[in-house]
């Protein structure tokens, strides 16, 4: 039943919803994507419940009641539609019908009472621990596998790719960071000598990050390379950098990460995301108490952290259903 954009005419003859399109470009500066979202998602409701075609005739918008409202909802949901999908759906025609009511167009809006069906939290994947340690023995393996032998100064770019992404790897899993986080570390960043890196969060929030034992290792390894590369050693210096000694940029880790998915025997669709789940799941299943998680991940709100202990509980049930005998 849901149209892709394209499957409906470019041609629009009612002049409420040209006027709205035009307002969303021109005033509210949306993307053409939302736009268009928008456009499709008000052809579809006239074409459900009105059975008119938005291309061919102006529509009565004034006529249309909360039933019909409220009809559109089922029929959506009777196709099984996700439901963040109906959600965006029904806030394009309430849009929709706040600009018409501000134009006075229309004299209710039947769409303002309706009660959206509630988003689903999805649990966030994650890795098991040895999953894991193979993603982080996956650029060693990797780059020895393609030189066909062990890696000498030689290939000194192989080098670099090795060592740098083994150190963004194990710095992510250690301190639960996001990859734009790991990649915007400075040299002034790291501590070695306590074990922590000052991390810039979202909103420029700060926050330390531990350092394990192996991290402190590969770090070490990179930045003695490091030095072989660029000798800007200044505490505003990227980290992590490419080979001509700028900031390595998140689009070119995860092309070399998809090779070491490949290499670990991982599946494909998981990402460095995926590291920073993997770290909040495993101090949980270790017993790390919530707060302190929510400090390291540096979520604002609890709520956020919360999710990771469904996926204990998830675990749990299944290993529950798995082995009592009256499961």
């Amino acid at each position: 039943m849901q149209k892709e954009v394209a499957a409906y005419p470019d041609e629009i003859a009612d002049t409420n919803l040209k006027n709205f399109l035009a307002y969303l470009n021109a005033e509210r500066n949306a993307s053409e994507h939302t736009v268009n979202s928008y456009r499709m998602d008000i052809f579809q409701f006239t074409e459900l419940i009105l059975k008119q075609d938005l291309s061919q005739q102006e529509i009565d918008w004034d006529d249309i009641s909360v039933h019909d409202a409220r009809t559109f909802v089922v029929a959506l949901q009777d196709d099984n539609l996700n439901k963040t999908s109906i959600i965006r759906k029904l806030s394009a025609m309430r849009s929709f019908y706040r600009y018409m009511l501000r134009e006075n167009k229309v004299s209710n809006n039947p769409f303002s009472g309706l009660v959206s069906p509630k988003r689903g939290k999805r649990l966030p994947k994650y890795m098991t621990v040895a999953e894991v340690a193979r993603l982080l023995d996956a650029p060693a393996v990797y780059w020895r596998a393609a030189n066909g032998q062990q890696l000498t100064k030689s290939d000194a770019h192989a080098e670099l790719s090795e060592v740098r992404d083994s150190a963004i790897l194990e710095v992510i899993y250690s301190g639960g960071l996001r990859i734009s986080e790991a990649l915007d570390l400075n040299i002034g960043s790291l501590d070695l000598f306590s074990g922590v890196m000052l991390v810039r969060g979202k909103g420029k929030k700060e926050r330390i990050c531990a350092l394990g034992s192996p991290a402190e290792r590969a770090l070490k390894k990179y930045l003695s390379l490091r030095r072989s590369w660029t000798s800007d050693t200044r505490k505003e210096a990227p980290l992590f950098i490419n080979q001509d000694g700028g900031r390595i940029t998140p689009r070119s880790f995860q092309r070399n990460f998809k090779l070491y998915l490949d290499s670990a025997e991982l599946p494909a669709d998981m990402t460095p995301h995926k590291l920073r789940h993997s770290f909040a799941t495993h101090l949980l299943d270790a017993g790390a108490d919530l707060r302190s998680v929510q400090e390291l991940l540096g979520h604002a709100n609890l709520s956020t952290t919360q999710i990771y202990t469904h996926i204990s509980s998830e675990r749990l049930k299944a290993v529950y259903q798995k082995a009592h005998p009256r499961a």
